[in-house]
């Protein structure tokens, strides 16, 4: 868990870009930090990696004074991905994705399987793209490789600085995808930096919405829709995508089933596909589990979460077919 304990920044100006911050980050979730420009949410980002320190307050990584560690090893240990992503031209993809395993000395057969086995996680086949450069990959897949780097250390923590928000709408939308598949696989604790809502509610287990310096409302995509904290974050959500959210909540399972998970090992609560969103959320939110298992006719034919459910709603907004 990361901790932020009555933290302030305050710049050489007098400009306070964080004001008396205290909040917790989960461990193993994809929390959304979102505001509008200048609210200060990049800041809080990388004081996780003392890319800023606080002029007043503490943060804590399970419990241990970021201020006592090693800046070095601390930023080896946690992965960063950046809307520029910031390869090395000169470099191969493979020597591009072994930087942090080699700092930290991993042995060589060691470092090869991690960079082979996460490019197939992202869809690119390693021999194909281990020996290509940077430049001749599109936007898209470069920011994969942004992503497995950032990963191949094995980091627990892993920070997103509004990665995808320089790409095309379609590889935007495929790479959304991809990453929260990856996360249900890989179950990091992500910090991602967006402005933008939809994208935050599509991918996150939680979001931060900040405004000034401040965090205005702290909650789940689901919390954020049906119960804004103040006007400032129901005009930020936009009344018509909470009206369009509220209302998708009555249609039934099985127009949905095209976006769902096919498999799952762990405990889900069961829910027929003829019942309705509204019931399913209720469920999960009743429920001790993080998934339902949907289905038909008393066969089980598919999972979902709550992010998923949401995924649904971002797809019927905008005339998908499922």
């Amino acid at each position: 868990m990361i901790r932020f304990e009555n933290v302030t920044k305050r710049f050489s100006d007098g400009t306070e870009a964080l004001k008396n911050i205290s909040l917790s980050l989960p461990a193993h979730e994809l929390t959304a930090i979102i505001g509008p420009s200048g609210c200060g949410k990049t800041t809080l980002m990388k004081m996780i990696n003392k890319l800023e320190t606080p002029t007043e307050g503490r943060i804590y990584i399970d419990e241990k004074p970021v201020a006592e560690l090693n800046d070095v090893q601390l930023r080896r240990s946690i992965g960063y991905v950046i809307q520029r992503i910031g390869l090395f031209p000169h470099m191969t993809i493979e020597d591009n994705v072994s930087l942090v395993p080699k700092l930290l000395e991993w042995p060589k057969e060691k470092t090869s399987e991690r960079v082979r086995n996460l490019l197939k996680l992202v869809g690119l086949d390693p021999e194909i793209y281990l020996e290509r450069f940077p430049l001749e990959l599109s936007g898209g897949q470069q920011q994969r490789i942004g992503v497995v780097r950032a990963l191949a250390g094995d980091p627990n923590i892993v920070l997103m600085d509004e990665p995808f928000s320089a790409l095309d709408p379609i590889s935007r939308e495929q790479l959304q995808n991809e990453l929260r598949q990856l996360q249900q696989a890989i179950q990091k604790t992500i910090i991602f930096v967006t402005h933008d809502m939809d994208e935050a509610l599509k991918i996150s287990d939680r979001i931060i919405v900040m405004r000034q310096g401040q965090v205005e409302q702290i909650g789940t995509p689901q919390q954020l829709i049906d119960d804004p904290s103040n006007d400032f974050v129901r005009n930020f959500i936009g009344a018509e995508r909470i009206n369009q959210k509220r209302s998708f909540r009555e249609r039934k399972l099985k127009e949905f089933m095209g976006l769902f998970t096919a498999e799952w090992a762990g405990d889900a609560v069961k829910l027929s596909i003829e019942e309705t969103m509204d019931k399913a959320f209720r469920l999960l939110e009743e429920s001790s589990q993080d998934r339902l298992a949907l289905t038909d006719d008393g066969r089980v034919i598919a999972y979902a979460t709550e992010r998923d459910l949401l995924r649904a709603a971002l797809y019927k907004e905008a005339g998908a077919t499922v």
